[in-house]
Protein backbone atom coordinates (compact mmCIF):
# COMPACT_ATOMS: atom_id res chain seq x y z
CA UNK A 1 0.00 0.00 0.00
CA UNK A 2 1.00 3.66 -0.33
CA UNK A 3 1.57 6.18 2.45
CA UNK A 4 3.28 9.48 3.11
CA UNK A 5 6.64 9.09 4.79
CA UNK A 6 5.94 11.90 7.22
CA UNK A 7 2.38 11.29 8.47
CA UNK A 8 0.04 8.45 7.73
CA UNK A 9 -2.51 6.17 9.30
CA UNK A 10 -2.62 2.47 8.63
CA UNK A 11 -5.96 1.17 7.41
CA UNK A 12 -7.51 -1.53 9.55
CA UNK A 13 -6.94 -4.34 7.03
CA UNK A 14 -3.20 -3.68 6.72
CA UNK A 15 -2.82 -3.12 10.45
CA UNK A 16 -4.57 -6.42 11.08
CA UNK A 17 -2.22 -8.14 8.63
CA UNK A 18 0.90 -6.83 10.39
CA UNK A 19 -0.43 -7.89 13.80
CA UNK A 20 -1.79 -11.30 12.81
CA UNK A 21 0.86 -13.80 13.90
CA UNK A 22 -1.10 -16.81 12.66
CA UNK A 23 -1.30 -15.47 9.11
CA UNK A 24 2.40 -14.65 9.16
CA UNK A 25 3.30 -18.16 10.32
CA UNK A 26 0.95 -19.76 7.79
CA UNK A 27 2.46 -17.78 4.91
CA UNK A 28 5.95 -18.64 6.15
CA UNK A 29 5.18 -22.37 6.28
CA UNK A 30 3.81 -22.25 2.72
CA UNK A 31 6.92 -20.39 1.57
CA UNK A 32 9.20 -22.92 3.28
CA UNK A 33 7.49 -25.84 1.51
CA UNK A 34 7.56 -23.97 -1.80
CA UNK A 35 11.24 -23.12 -1.38
CA UNK A 36 12.29 -26.73 -0.73
CA UNK A 37 10.25 -28.17 -3.61
CA UNK A 38 11.30 -25.30 -5.87
CA UNK A 39 15.04 -25.67 -5.30
CA UNK A 40 15.03 -29.48 -5.52
CA UNK A 41 12.69 -29.74 -8.52
CA UNK A 42 14.10 -26.87 -10.51
CA UNK A 43 17.67 -27.79 -9.55
CA UNK A 44 17.21 -31.27 -11.06
CA UNK A 45 15.46 -29.76 -14.07
CA UNK A 46 18.26 -27.29 -14.70
CA UNK A 47 20.90 -30.02 -14.45
CA UNK A 48 19.12 -32.25 -16.96
CA UNK A 49 18.22 -29.41 -19.32
CA UNK A 50 21.76 -28.02 -19.36
CA UNK A 51 23.90 -31.14 -19.27
CA UNK A 52 21.71 -34.08 -20.30
CA UNK A 53 19.55 -32.65 -23.07
CA UNK A 54 20.77 -32.15 -26.61
CA UNK A 55 20.33 -30.40 -28.95
CA UNK A 56 19.23 -27.15 -27.33
CA UNK A 57 16.05 -26.59 -29.30
CA UNK A 58 14.01 -23.38 -28.93
CA UNK A 59 11.68 -25.19 -26.53
CA UNK A 60 14.62 -26.27 -24.39
CA UNK A 61 15.98 -22.71 -24.41
CA UNK A 62 12.64 -21.41 -23.12
CA UNK A 63 12.53 -24.12 -20.48
CA UNK A 64 16.04 -23.34 -19.28
CA UNK A 65 14.96 -19.72 -18.97
CA UNK A 66 11.77 -20.71 -17.11
CA UNK A 67 13.77 -22.89 -14.72
CA UNK A 68 16.21 -20.03 -14.12
CA UNK A 69 13.42 -17.60 -13.23
CA UNK A 70 11.77 -20.16 -10.95
CA UNK A 71 15.07 -20.82 -9.18
CA UNK A 72 15.59 -17.09 -8.64
CA UNK A 73 12.20 -16.90 -6.93
CA UNK A 74 13.20 -19.88 -4.79
CA UNK A 75 16.43 -18.20 -3.70
CA UNK A 76 14.59 -14.98 -2.82
CA UNK A 77 11.89 -16.66 -0.71
CA UNK A 78 14.07 -17.48 2.36
CA UNK A 79 14.58 -13.75 2.91
CA UNK A 80 10.82 -13.24 2.69
CA UNK A 81 10.34 -16.05 5.21
CA UNK A 82 12.75 -14.41 7.67
CA UNK A 83 10.95 -11.09 7.15
CA UNK A 84 7.56 -12.70 7.85
CA UNK A 85 8.76 -14.51 10.97
CA UNK A 86 10.17 -11.24 12.36
CA UNK A 87 6.67 -9.70 12.24
CA UNK A 88 7.29 -7.79 9.01
CA UNK A 89 10.42 -6.11 10.33
CA UNK A 90 13.19 -5.70 7.74
CA UNK A 91 16.68 -5.32 9.15
CA UNK A 92 18.88 -5.98 6.10
CA UNK A 93 18.97 -2.44 4.74
CA UNK A 94 17.20 -0.61 1.93
CA UNK A 95 19.54 -1.82 -0.84
CA UNK A 96 18.95 -5.47 0.01
CA UNK A 97 15.21 -4.83 0.19
CA UNK A 98 15.20 -3.25 -3.27
CA UNK A 99 17.38 -6.02 -4.73
CA UNK A 100 15.26 -8.89 -3.38
CA UNK A 101 11.96 -7.21 -4.26
CA UNK A 102 13.15 -6.61 -7.81
CA UNK A 103 14.49 -10.17 -7.99
CA UNK A 104 11.18 -11.62 -6.86
CA UNK A 105 8.89 -9.61 -9.10
CA UNK A 106 11.17 -9.55 -12.14
CA UNK A 107 11.53 -13.31 -12.18
CA UNK A 108 7.87 -13.87 -11.39
CA UNK A 109 6.80 -11.86 -14.42
CA UNK A 110 9.59 -13.27 -16.60
CA UNK A 111 8.21 -16.69 -15.67
CA UNK A 112 4.77 -15.63 -16.95
CA UNK A 113 6.24 -14.33 -20.21
CA UNK A 114 8.31 -17.49 -20.64
CA UNK A 115 5.23 -19.67 -20.17
CA UNK A 116 3.60 -17.57 -22.88
CA UNK A 117 6.61 -18.17 -25.16
CA UNK A 118 6.42 -21.93 -24.55
CA UNK A 119 2.72 -21.80 -25.41
CA UNK A 120 3.46 -19.93 -28.65
CA UNK A 121 6.19 -22.44 -29.52
CA UNK A 122 3.79 -25.35 -29.02
CA UNK A 123 1.09 -23.55 -31.00
CA UNK A 124 3.46 -23.09 -33.94
CA UNK A 125 4.62 -26.70 -33.69
CA UNK A 126 1.15 -28.26 -33.68
CA UNK A 127 -1.28 -25.78 -35.23
CA UNK A 128 1.03 -23.95 -37.67
CA UNK A 129 3.79 -26.48 -38.42
CA UNK A 130 4.87 -24.90 -41.69
CA UNK A 131 5.78 -21.55 -40.15
CA UNK A 132 9.33 -20.87 -39.04
CA UNK A 133 10.73 -24.30 -39.90
CA UNK A 134 14.44 -23.46 -39.70
CA UNK A 135 15.73 -24.57 -36.30
CA UNK A 136 18.69 -22.19 -36.38
CA UNK A 137 16.44 -19.19 -36.97
CA UNK A 138 14.08 -20.31 -34.23
CA UNK A 139 16.94 -20.69 -31.79
CA UNK A 140 17.98 -17.11 -32.42
CA UNK A 141 14.40 -15.93 -31.96
CA UNK A 142 14.17 -17.88 -28.69
CA UNK A 143 17.32 -16.27 -27.27
CA UNK A 144 16.25 -12.79 -28.42
CA UNK A 145 12.79 -13.37 -26.93
CA UNK A 146 14.29 -14.21 -23.53
CA UNK A 147 16.35 -11.02 -23.61
CA UNK A 148 13.32 -8.94 -24.62
CA UNK A 149 11.33 -10.40 -21.72
CA UNK A 150 13.84 -8.95 -19.27
CA UNK A 151 13.82 -5.59 -21.08
CA UNK A 152 10.02 -5.35 -20.95
CA UNK A 153 9.75 -6.46 -17.31
CA UNK A 154 12.53 -4.14 -16.12
CA UNK A 155 10.98 -1.24 -18.04
CA UNK A 156 7.60 -1.76 -16.34
CA UNK A 157 9.17 -2.29 -12.91
CA UNK A 158 11.61 0.61 -13.28
CA UNK A 159 10.09 2.60 -10.35
CA UNK A 160 11.15 -0.19 -8.00
CA UNK A 161 14.78 0.37 -9.01
CA UNK A 162 14.79 4.09 -8.29
CA UNK A 163 13.34 4.37 -4.80
CA UNK A 164 13.81 3.20 -1.24
CA UNK A 165 11.29 0.40 -0.68
CA UNK A 166 11.68 0.30 3.12
CA UNK A 167 9.19 2.16 5.30
CA UNK A 168 9.33 2.91 9.03
CA UNK A 169 6.14 2.37 11.05
CA UNK A 170 6.78 3.80 14.54
CA UNK A 171 3.29 2.76 15.59
CA UNK A 172 4.37 -0.90 15.43
CA UNK A 173 8.12 -0.40 15.84
CA UNK A 174 8.89 -2.10 12.52
CA UNK A 175 10.48 -1.27 9.17
CA UNK A 176 8.65 -2.88 6.29
CA UNK A 177 10.06 -3.94 2.93
CA UNK A 178 7.80 -3.22 -0.06
CA UNK A 179 4.64 -3.68 2.01
CA UNK A 180 4.38 0.10 2.38
CA UNK A 181 5.37 2.32 -0.54
CA UNK A 182 6.04 6.05 -0.34
CA UNK A 183 3.58 8.19 -2.29
CA UNK A 184 6.41 10.27 -3.70
CA UNK A 185 7.82 7.20 -5.44
CA UNK A 186 5.71 8.35 -8.39
CA UNK A 187 4.69 11.95 -9.15
CA UNK A 188 0.90 11.63 -9.50
CA UNK A 189 -2.12 9.37 -9.21
CA UNK A 190 -2.04 8.87 -12.97
CA UNK A 191 1.55 7.65 -12.75
CA UNK A 192 0.60 5.26 -9.94
CA UNK A 193 -2.34 3.94 -11.97
CA UNK A 194 -0.08 3.47 -15.02
CA UNK A 195 2.44 1.56 -12.89
CA UNK A 196 -0.12 -0.76 -11.31
CA UNK A 197 -2.04 -1.41 -14.51
CA UNK A 198 1.20 -1.82 -16.43
CA UNK A 199 2.08 -4.70 -14.14
CA UNK A 200 -1.40 -6.19 -14.33
CA UNK A 201 -2.19 -5.73 -18.02
CA UNK A 202 1.18 -5.89 -19.80
CA UNK A 203 2.87 -8.47 -17.59
CA UNK A 204 -0.12 -10.68 -16.83
CA UNK A 205 -3.38 -10.14 -18.73
CA UNK A 206 -1.84 -9.95 -22.22
CA UNK A 207 0.39 -13.04 -21.68
CA UNK A 208 -2.56 -14.85 -20.12
CA UNK A 209 -4.75 -14.21 -23.18
CA UNK A 210 -2.00 -15.26 -25.61
CA UNK A 211 -1.18 -18.40 -23.58
CA UNK A 212 -4.84 -19.39 -23.29
CA UNK A 213 -5.40 -18.88 -27.02
CA UNK A 214 -2.35 -20.99 -27.90
CA UNK A 215 -3.28 -23.92 -25.67
CA UNK A 216 -6.97 -23.86 -26.63
CA UNK A 217 -5.88 -23.93 -30.27
CA UNK A 218 -3.59 -26.87 -29.51
CA UNK A 219 -6.42 -28.69 -27.73
CA UNK A 220 -8.79 -28.12 -30.66
CA UNK A 221 -6.18 -29.28 -33.16
CA UNK A 222 -5.37 -32.46 -31.25
CA UNK A 223 -9.04 -33.20 -30.58
CA UNK A 224 -9.92 -32.96 -34.28
CA UNK A 225 -7.05 -35.15 -35.48
CA UNK A 226 -7.78 -38.86 -35.23
CA UNK A 227 -4.21 -39.84 -36.14
CA UNK A 228 -2.68 -38.17 -33.12
CA UNK A 229 -1.14 -40.76 -30.80
CA UNK A 230 -2.18 -40.49 -27.15
CA UNK A 231 -3.89 -37.19 -27.87
CA UNK A 232 -6.09 -37.41 -24.76
CA UNK A 233 -3.11 -37.21 -22.43
CA UNK A 234 -1.66 -34.34 -24.43
CA UNK A 235 -4.98 -32.51 -24.22
CA UNK A 236 -5.16 -33.07 -20.46
CA UNK A 237 -1.68 -31.60 -20.06
CA UNK A 238 -2.67 -28.50 -22.05
CA UNK A 239 -5.74 -28.09 -19.84
CA UNK A 240 -3.60 -28.46 -16.71
CA UNK A 241 -1.21 -25.74 -17.96
CA UNK A 242 -4.10 -23.32 -18.46
CA UNK A 243 -5.63 -24.12 -15.07
CA UNK A 244 -2.35 -23.77 -13.17
CA UNK A 245 -1.53 -20.55 -15.00
CA UNK A 246 -4.96 -19.18 -14.09
CA UNK A 247 -5.07 -20.31 -10.47
CA UNK A 248 -1.52 -19.29 -9.61
CA UNK A 249 -1.20 -15.93 -11.34
CA UNK A 250 -4.72 -14.57 -11.82
CA UNK A 251 -5.68 -13.98 -8.15
CA UNK A 252 -2.63 -11.89 -7.24
CA UNK A 253 -2.65 -9.80 -10.41
CA UNK A 254 -6.41 -9.17 -10.37
CA UNK A 255 -6.25 -8.24 -6.68
CA UNK A 256 -3.26 -5.99 -7.39
CA UNK A 257 -5.25 -3.94 -9.90
CA UNK A 258 -8.35 -3.79 -7.70
CA UNK A 259 -6.25 -2.82 -4.69
CA UNK A 260 -4.47 -0.18 -6.79
CA UNK A 261 -7.74 1.46 -7.85
CA UNK A 262 -9.18 1.36 -4.34
CA UNK A 263 -6.01 2.73 -2.74
CA UNK A 264 -5.21 5.40 -5.31
CA UNK A 265 -8.68 6.82 -5.82
CA UNK A 266 -10.66 5.81 -2.72
CA UNK A 267 -8.10 5.46 0.06
CA UNK A 268 -9.11 1.87 0.79
CA UNK A 269 -7.01 -1.28 0.71
CA UNK A 270 -7.07 -4.94 -0.28
CA UNK A 271 -3.40 -5.43 0.44
CA UNK A 272 -3.96 -8.20 2.99
CA UNK A 273 -5.79 -10.27 0.39
CA UNK A 274 -3.10 -9.48 -2.19
CA UNK A 275 -0.38 -10.57 0.22
CA UNK A 276 -2.11 -13.90 0.76
CA UNK A 277 -2.68 -14.39 -2.97
CA UNK A 278 1.08 -14.18 -3.56
CA UNK A 279 1.31 -17.63 -1.96
CA UNK A 280 -0.52 -19.06 -4.99
CA UNK A 281 1.85 -17.21 -7.29
CA UNK A 282 4.89 -18.68 -5.56
CA UNK A 283 3.42 -22.19 -5.71
CA UNK A 284 3.68 -22.01 -9.51
CA UNK A 285 7.47 -21.93 -9.30
CA UNK A 286 7.53 -25.42 -7.79
CA UNK A 287 4.78 -26.81 -10.05
CA UNK A 288 6.51 -25.94 -13.33
CA UNK A 289 9.01 -28.83 -13.16
CA UNK A 290 6.21 -31.37 -12.78
CA UNK A 291 4.11 -29.83 -15.57
CA UNK A 292 6.77 -29.14 -18.17
CA UNK A 293 9.58 -31.59 -17.37
CA UNK A 294 8.72 -34.56 -15.17
CA UNK A 295 5.57 -35.19 -17.23
CA UNK A 296 7.84 -36.14 -20.14
CA UNK A 297 8.81 -39.81 -20.46
CA UNK A 298 12.24 -38.96 -21.87
CA UNK A 299 12.90 -36.53 -19.06
CA UNK A 300 11.94 -39.14 -16.47
CA UNK A 301 14.17 -41.72 -18.13
CA UNK A 302 17.14 -39.37 -17.94
CA UNK A 303 16.37 -38.65 -14.30
CA UNK A 304 16.17 -42.37 -13.52
CA UNK A 305 19.49 -42.91 -15.27
CA UNK A 306 21.15 -40.17 -13.22
CA UNK A 307 19.76 -41.66 -10.00
CA UNK A 308 20.78 -45.22 -11.08
CA UNK A 309 17.19 -46.45 -10.93
CA UNK A 310 15.96 -49.32 -13.14
CA UNK A 311 14.37 -48.26 -16.40
CA UNK A 312 11.83 -49.85 -18.72
CA UNK A 313 12.49 -53.13 -20.43
CA UNK A 314 13.86 -53.15 -23.96
CA UNK A 315 10.53 -54.31 -25.38
CA UNK A 316 8.67 -51.51 -23.62
CA UNK A 317 11.21 -48.97 -24.81
CA UNK A 318 10.85 -50.19 -28.41
CA UNK A 319 7.08 -49.81 -28.22
CA UNK A 320 7.48 -46.39 -26.60
CA UNK A 321 10.00 -45.26 -29.21
CA UNK A 322 7.63 -46.32 -32.00
CA UNK A 323 4.79 -44.30 -30.45
CA UNK A 324 7.10 -41.36 -29.79
CA UNK A 325 8.32 -41.27 -33.37
CA UNK A 326 4.78 -41.21 -34.75
CA UNK A 327 3.66 -38.62 -32.22
CA UNK A 328 6.73 -36.42 -32.61
CA UNK A 329 6.62 -36.50 -36.40
CA UNK A 330 3.03 -35.31 -36.33
CA UNK A 331 3.26 -32.71 -33.57
CA UNK A 332 6.63 -31.01 -34.09
CA UNK A 333 7.84 -28.89 -36.95
CA UNK A 334 11.52 -29.62 -36.56
CA UNK A 335 11.17 -33.12 -37.91
CA UNK A 336 11.96 -35.60 -35.19
CA UNK A 337 12.82 -33.38 -32.27
CA UNK A 338 15.54 -34.92 -30.16
CA UNK A 339 14.09 -33.87 -26.83
CA UNK A 340 10.36 -34.36 -26.50
CA UNK A 341 10.39 -32.49 -23.23
CA UNK A 342 9.30 -29.50 -25.30
CA UNK A 343 5.95 -30.87 -26.37
CA UNK A 344 3.56 -33.17 -24.60
CA UNK A 345 4.34 -36.24 -22.52
CA UNK A 346 4.11 -39.71 -23.94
Amino acid sequence: MMANSSSFKLDNATLSLFKNVNVSITISIIYIIVTVVNLVGNGLSMWILLFRTSPKTPSIIFMIHLTLTDLAVGFALPFQIAYQLQDYHWNMGSNMCSFLTLTFYTNMYCSILTMMAIGIDRYLGIVRPMLFRETRERKAVAVISCVLMWVVVLAVLNPLMTTDLTFDIPELGITTCFDMLKKDMLPSKIAWAAFVFGMGLILFFLPFCVTTFCYISVICKLASDRKTVQKNRAIRLAVVVILVFSLCFAPSNILLMIHGVMRIFHGQSLYAAYKLSLCFTCVNSCLDPFIYYFASKEFRQKLRHIMNLPSQSSADLMRTDHKDSVYSAHCTFEGREHSKVSLMPQ
